[in-house]
């Protein structure tokens, strides 16, 4: 248990790896502001955490909106007067399709999402991080396997994913100076909605079709705990978790 009750943010909390890594909090004695889009579902995550769910907090957030992430930074600042780590999690896909058949607007909704939301967000924490006494906290953001090597037929989700590392490289470096670690875990092939798929066949490297194993996504949410268990001196850059036997090492 956290002696001093840490504050965090964790975006997408109304499903997998948001809603593992809140409940991890929670019941770890964190307070956590859970923020997504769903009003539902961020409220089934909170009732999930038994008797840690008196000290979250349910913020309807749509992460592509600048306007609505200072309001929900505000709100944290409001209620529990600091923040000590940003889960910046929330994320979206688009169908696999070739480059030339991928609607503009489908883009532009991955890239408003996954790097333009992660930005608004790591922006509005840094922020408040930085001038808040005693100063510093940690950010971590979600990148992917696809931060590393694509999938056929997703340009816009590893192009986002490639970016949230440069995000994640330069607030690192600007961070020092205000005692704010930032750090990425890359995740892959963790068992959730979004991951069902893949274990009934996704396209491989060859464009052949093959199922691929899943963990249990409550070894990403035990690796973030982890992540912000050090102190601030110490910081994981990066992680890699993934499913032991899926296809990446050798992929393609």
């Amino acid at each position: 248990m956290v002696e001093k009750r840490k504050i965090a943010v964790v975006t997408g909390a109304g499903a997998g790896i948001g809603r593992a890594v809140t409940l991890k909090l929670l019941k770890s004695g964190y307070k956590v502001a859970l923020a997504g889009r769903n009003r539902k579902t961020l409220q089934e995550t909170l009732d999930l955490a038994g008797p840690g769910a008196d000290h979250g907090l349910v913020v309807p957030t749509d992460v592509s909106d600048s306007k609505a992430v200072d309001a929900l930074f505000n709100m944290v600042k409001e209620k529990f007067g600091r923040l000590d780590l940003l889960f910046n999690n929330a994320g979206v896909g688009a169908p696999p399709v070739p480059v030339d058949e991928l609607a503009i607007d489908v883009w532009q909704n991955v890239v408003n999402t996954n790097l333009n939301g992660a930005f608004y967000c790591a922006r509005a924490a840094f922020g408040m991080m930085r001038h808040q006494s005693p100063m510093g906290g940690r950010i971590i953001n979600n990148g992917s396997i696809s931060a590393h090597v694509p999938r056929p037929f997703s340009i816009a989700y590893t192009a986002t994913k490639h970016a949230v590392t440069g995000i994640t490289r330069t607030l690192s470096l600007d961070g020092r100076a205000y005692n704010i670690a930032v750090g990425q875990i890359d995740i892959g092939n963790a068992a959730t909605p979004m991951t069902k798929a893949m274990q009934q066949g996704v396209l491989q490297a060859n464009l052949s079709v093959a199922a691929e194993p899943v963990m249990d996504v409550e070894n990403v949410a035990s690796a973030v705990l982890y992540m912000d268990g050090l102190s601030l001196d110490a910081n994981v850059q990066f992680m890699t978790i993934m499913a032991t036997n899926m296809p990446y090492i050798g992929r393609g």
